[in-house]
């Protein structure tokens, strides 16, 4: 073992006592220490859930990536194990940047990930993809490491923007990855590649160009098959603050889904696209496919965006991976919902009633900072269209975060200016389908964040929050008259 991952791990074992549970997310991944970003490595591997990340285990900011890693279960409750990675070659001597895994045919667990290295003289890094071979806890990386550098590229693409590799074993044992790179022109692209065995890799084309179409580098590539269609994520740097082609698209940097099939000359033939997460927090997004079959997404719950590194950090770690999120595809739309696992945390019902609301109403047995609540509005039955409905979660006086439905122009708004958070952003407004006032909010919140999946997952909204205390209750606000059905649990890690 050498010497920084031998440094990075003690270090981390002896910080790591210094926090307490109460301080951390319940049921959501945050680092065992320090700074996290980016998932890394989402993977079933012996018997159990392993997920990875970006990881600077000596600060709460961003600085020399390492991998940290967690194992569960469940996919709620994580167990921490020493850091996987950490930069200590040649190729990745400035940094461990993000990647995938796989198991192999003979039971070892392989890591594919972008090395970094500064070009002598610059402050440009050479970007380079490798590997690293392991049992689960420990891993040695690849003595051909890099496997793939700018020899592979295509002309004139960029070797200093060239990351991420997803990597998957097909059903015939070969291996294939995709990777975000900049061709001439500062276009992004997502590049395939293919290996027998997954250490001697080709390139295999490529499967999609931005065209300057939707912002600038496209990274965190992911691709699968979902539902009959080919789907590709991509993480987007330098995106526009205005609709694309008619689809309302997040300002700053958000993850893009984009569905369609793949044509005979292996190219990707786009069909419809949408916005994974349309609230203030979701970045880096990574899928595996669960031994029961399903498709199920985690996301890094920040964004560069609105991220403050200036702020002083109120915990001793930094950052946290979203709740795991079950995908389908509805209707043309990639559509995402709570993992099933969460049901098994529901305590006993807080409150499961259908109420008239005009005006302000309390709902002072909704009490907790962990808590599945579902909320379904509709127009009374005489009463004209009600012109808005907001739901507040406080704590005394104060709305820590407000969400407001207006059913007119069919929009939802999401505010958590009163939450302690020191981003540089706390609005987001998205419009969402119109059901002539009828619509279904479902917030998942942990402690220091919320999760609003909307019309049965149609949307999502993500945000991270830094309450002073618990909630001490929920408010609804109509103007007008509504019908709203509340049911809320509190959900015990």
């Amino acid at each position: 073992m050498s010497d920084p991952l031998t440094k990075a791990r003690t270090y981390e074992a002896g910080r790591e006592s210094q926090i307490s549970p109460a301080q951390r997310p319940g049921f959501h991944l945050s680092p065992r220490v320090g700074w996290m970003n980016d998932p890394n490595g989402f993977s079933w591997y012996g018997g159990q859930y392993h997920l990875f990340y970006q990881y600077n285990p000596y600060d709460t900011v961003w600085g020399p990536m390492h991998w940290g890693h967690a194992v569960s279960r469940d996919l709620l409750h994580w167990q921490f194990l020493p850091a996987a990675l950490a930069p200590d070659t040649p190729p990745d001597q400035d940094g461990c940047f993000s990647g995938s895994a796989a198991a192999l045919p003979d039971g070892r667990h392989l890591l594919l990930y972008t090395g970094v290295r500064r070009k002598a003289g610059t402050d440009q890094f050479f970007q380079t993809q490798c590997l690293a071979v392991g049992d689960g806890v420990n891993y040695e990386k690849y003595s051909g490491n890099p496997v793939l550098d700018q020899t592979v590229l295509p002309q004139g693409a960029c070797p200093y923007d060239f990351r991420d590799p997803k990597l998957w074993q097909k059903a015939d044992g070969t291996f294939r990855c995709v990777a975000g790179a900049r061709l001439d022109g500062g276009s992004g692209s997502i590049l395939r590649f293919r290996s027998r065995d997954g250490f001697h890799w080709e390139p295999d084309g490529i499967l999609e160009e931005n065209r300057l179409g939707y912002g600038c580098m496209w990274e965190c590539p992911d691709y699968f098959s979902l539902d009959g269609k080919q789907v590709l994520l991509v993480s987007i740097v330098g995106a526009q603050d205005v609709p694309v082609d008619g689809v309302e698209l997040p300002p700053g940097n958000h993850v893009l889904c984009l569905m369609g099939h793949e044509g005979p000359d292996g190219r990707f033939r786009q069909e419809s696209l949408q916005a994974v997460d349309c609230g203030l927090d979701f970045y880096a997004s990574q899928t595996l496919l669960s031994p029961d079959g399903r498709r199920i997404l985690v996301g890094w719950m920040q964004s560069w965006s609105a991220l403050d590194h200036r702020s002083p950090q109120p915990l001793p770690w930094f950052g946290q991976i979203t709740l795991p999120r079950e995908l389908s595809l509805r209707e043309g739309r990639l559509i995402q919902v709570p993992i099933r696992e969460l049901d098994a945390l529901r305590g006993p019902a807080q409150i499961a009633d259908t109420l008239r609301v005009e005006g302000e109403q309390l709902l002072e047995a909704v009490q907790g900072s962990m808590l599945d609540l579902t909320l379904e509005a509709a127009p009374g039955e005489t009463e004209p269209l009600y012109e808005s409905l907001s739901l507040a979660f406080t704590w005394g006086e104060t709305d820590c975060v407000r969400i407001t439905f207006s059913p007119a122009p069919s929009t939802l708004r999401l505010e958590r200016s009163g939450s302690g958070s020191h981003a540089w952003t706390h609005t987001r407004t998205c419009r969402v389908e119109n059901r002539g006032g009828r619509v279904k909010l479902r917030a998942i919140l942990d402690r220091y964040s919320l999760e609003l999946f909307v019309n049965d997952g149609q949307q999502v909204l993500s945000c991270v929050l830094y309450p002073p205390q618990a909630f001490q209750r929920m408010r609804l606000d109509v103007r007008g008259s509504a019908a709203v059905r509340v049911e809320s649990y509190p959900l015990l890690p």
